[in-house]
């Protein structure tokens, strides 16, 4: 049995996972008083946003972009430190460039006037409506992202307040049918609605809600951290320590304990048992409540709850380094996308069939052009990531037996649309798939960004921030409100804050002592 916590020592907490959830969880909670203890089963911290290195190439595994970069300084501020001060974020400028087979090219920056120009260029028609979609965009952010995406989302009350607000914004419609109300050309429709890609969700089914990151990209830019996401990870842990918490690498929590229906502790894979007084999850909701809870009857999060919901789609990822290649490709910059030649109809097969398609969409990230560090001198590190289906059904997709299939494929489709040749420049490669996304972050189905937004996986709908089913126990990250992407993934520990009391017994970090001269 657990042993229970000190009730004379300082209030502790513990929490489980060191993605970018937990370890800005774990940053709020030492400022406010608790003697933190973070878990995390990789070898890196960052979780999704960790990185591996390859014959000198740092790959950054996961997120790419950072947008609001707001959220962290006021993150590093709570904890009275300064954000600019441990992390090196540069603007990046164009954020993307959007190619079609067909030749036509989209590129988005964040200058309004620029982006009126480059909507005239494609469809002179459609800028009096892509006006209105910017309008559009900043009212949804006003209202999702720094109204209820900010605020706890855990009682019924606080959904049917919203609920004039869902309903003067057209939350029923989706992204895709909300473009394609403002503009007509096929190719602004796709490049004003597949951002919910980015979090896991199909255009054409999630809420309209989502058009608000076409507001956030456009107010607060796209940033690149100098070392990757890694590097702000790696900064967060030393915030966490200074703060005298305590960072676990390599331990793999099993079982979190339950006494009375309050949480309070855990159980590692090799058998230890950690006592605290609020445990914290940053694992996915799925996870939590399936694996870590598996021994507790659930109310509301049961197994066939779980396996009712609709999940987020998988990515096919193939990280790779090209030697002696700084000097080549001129025209592919940070980040590329490039439209398969279905949009709609490679959305279905992903979202609604799980059907492995033979066209693809791939969005190619060239950090070298930006980190001299991801890379030897005068070679180049890429990741090129493709949206295919989640593993959920007994017809999902056997990656040991496609993986190296599809790997042509992309390889193919890169060759000939965006970098000729690059093939003979191989110097490093690695892979990851729905698969090796279940067993390295233990995502259920293996899927990339947990739970599938649509309207009803999103708010009070989605799993809630401090649990329905034990007491001490809080969730964050991007499997709960206010969702996935890295504003979202941090927000969620600015509303954690908001439903963890002060510890009443607050650890003090004792002063270092320092040397006379």
């Amino acid at each position: 049995m657990t042993d229970r916590p000190n009730s004379s020592g300082p209030s502790s907490a513990i929490v489980i996972g060191a993605g970018l959830g937990g370890l800005s969880a774990a940053m709020r909670l030492g400022a406010k008083g608790y003697r933190v203890t973070l878990l995390d089963r990789l070898d890196r911290v960052g979780g999704r946003g960790s990185s591996v290195t390859q014959n000198g190439h740092r790959f950054d595994l996961g997120p790419t972009i950072v947008t609001v970069p707001q959220v962290f300084e006021q993150l590093w501020a709570e904890c009275g430190r300064d954000f600019r001060k441990d992390v090196d974020l540069r603007p990046v400028d164009p954020y993307y460039e959007i190619r079609w087979r067909d030749g036509s090219v989209f590129t988005v920056r964040q200058d309004e006037g620029a982006m009126i120009d480059e909507v005239h260029r494609l469809s002179p028609r459609d800028v009096p409506g892509y006006r209105k979609f910017l309008k559009d965009s900043e009212a949804r952010y006003q209202f999702g992202f720094e109204g209820l995406g900010r605020r706890p989302m855990n009682k019924l009350a606080d959904l049917i307040r919203e609920l004039p607000g869902f309903v003067k914004l057209r939350a029923d419609r989706s992204v895709y049918g909300h473009a394609a109300a403002r503009v007509r050309d096929p190719r602004l429709r796709m490049a004003l609605s597949f951002h919910p890609l980015f979090i896991g969700g199909d255009p054409t089914h999630v809420t309209s809600m989502y058009i608000l990151v076409s507001h956030l990209e456009k107010e607060f830019g796209v940033h690149y951290a100098m070392g990757g996401v890694q590097a702000m990870a790696d900064a967060m842990v030393r915030v966490i320590e200074d703060q005298g918490g305590t960072v676990r690498r390599g331990v793999e929590v099993d079982e979190i304990t339950v006494t009375a229906g309050r949480a309070d502790g855990v159980i590692t894979g090799d058998g230890e048992h950690l006592a605290a007084d609020i445990v914290v999850s940053n694992a996915d909701p799925g996870t939590t409540y399936d694996h870590l809870l598996r021994n507790q009857t659930k109310r509301r999060w049961t197994k066939a709850r779980l396996n009712r919901s609709r999940w987020s789609m998988g990515l096919f990822v193939w990280y790779f380094g090209t030697k002696g290649t700084a000097g080549k490709w001129t025209d592919v910059g940070h980040h590329t996308i490039l439209n398969g030649p279905r949009y709609k109809g490679l959305l279905n097969d992903i979202f609604m069939k799980r059907h492995l398609a033979h066209d693809m969409s791939i969005y190619l990230h060239r950090p070298s052009v930006t980190d001299p560090s991801v890379a030897p001198k005068g070679d180049d590190t890429f990741y090129a990531l493709s949206p295919v289906p989640n593993l959920h059904g007994a017809d999902s997709v056997d990656w040991d037996e496609m993986c190296e299939t599809y790997r042509r494929n992309l390889a193919g489709v890169l060759n000939e649309h965006l970098i000729p040749g690059f093939e003979d420049h191989l110097s490093a490669s690695h892979i990851l798939t729905p698969a090796d996304f279940q067993t390295r972050y233990l995502s259920p189905h293996g899927a990339g960004f947990s739970l599938e937004p649509r309207i009803f996986q999103s708010a009070w709908f989605r799993p809630h921030n401090i649990s329905e089913e034990f007491a001490n126990l809080f969730l964050v990250g991007a499997g709960t409100h206010p969702g996935a992407g890295i504003p979202s993934v941090v927000t969620s520990s600015e509303v954690l804050t908001q439903l963890v009391p002060d510890a009443p017994r607050p650890y003090v970090v004792a002063p270092t002592k320092v040397a006379a001269e």
